[in-house]
């Protein structure tokens, strides 16, 4: 007998927003002595807290503001706003498996948005 899972919801996050969720799970299983955490929840703790740059508002409205170029989608979006390049050899990366590539113009662009969060 085999059991499929089946997804009910899916919605892309970045890191911050995912370290302000794990840190309300964290704060409920510390009040709860009984509770320990599990191993993957701790290193998965220990890793936004580690590489999370943004606030989560930040994070948020970095995204939002990404999302409104043409050929930004919601999971790039998400990427660049996690990575924050810093320049255009970074941001290029980001689009290395898109079939499509961006010009200098429009990476200017990317980067100038970033920048304002950074």
């Amino acid at each position: 007998m085999t059991i499929f899972k089946e997804i009910v919801d899916q919605e892309y996050l970045t890191t911050a927003e995912a370290k302000e969720i794990l840190a309300g799970i964290e704060a409920e299983r510390t009040l709860d002595e009984d509770r320990e955490m599990r191993y993957e929840l701790a290193r998965a703790i220990e890793h936004v807290n580690r590489f999370a740059e943004l606030s989560a508002e930040d994070a948020r409205a970095l995204v939002e503001e990404l999302a409104e170029y043409e050929k930004v989608d919601e999971a790039t979006a998400h990427k660049i706003a996690d990575l924050l390049p810093r320049d255009r050899d970074e941001l290029r990366s980001v689009y290395a498996q898109q079939r499509y590539s961006l010009d200098g113009e429009e990476l200017d662009e990317i980067l100038n948005t970033v920048a304002k969060y950074v």
